[in-house]
């Protein structure tokens, strides 16, 4: 089974336009929504994410909810450790495929690099 990872130059997960994620609600705290919301600029991706480089101007502060981890999915998304490879890789597909297209230089990268079929 691949391993999730992180790709740079990416940022598909920094497009947080609330209505394209009604279910914030059910994985995030009352502060954490706020926070989610405040990041959240006019063309829907966070405002610190930096469109030239593809990549977060916070990333050593970012929020927890930012962060990909077994930990943070099981708080948020109730997934097993056993699960959340899969359960993750399959977030970034369908961000990136959303943002970038299903054969999008991105979506081919991501699958390189997960070596996911």
């Amino acid at each position: 089974m691949p391993n999730w990872s992180c790709m740079k130059n990416c940022g598909a997960c920094c497009y947080l336009e609330p209505s394209e994620r009604p279910e914030l609600e059910d994985y995030l705290s009352w502060e954490e929504l706020k926070q989610y919301h405040d990041l959240v600029g006019e063309d829907g991706w966070c405002v610190h994410y930096q469109k030239e480089t593809k990549t977060c101007g916070i990333y050593e502060q970012r929020p927890s909810f930012c962060r990909v981890s077994a930990e943070n999915f099981k708080r948020m998304f109730g997934v097993n450790r056993e699960e959340f490879d899969e359960f993750a890789i399959d977030c970034c597909c369908e961000h990136i495929a959303s943002l970038y297209g299903e054969d999008s230089e991105e979506m081919t990268r991501y699958l390189e690099l997960v070596d996911h079929e």
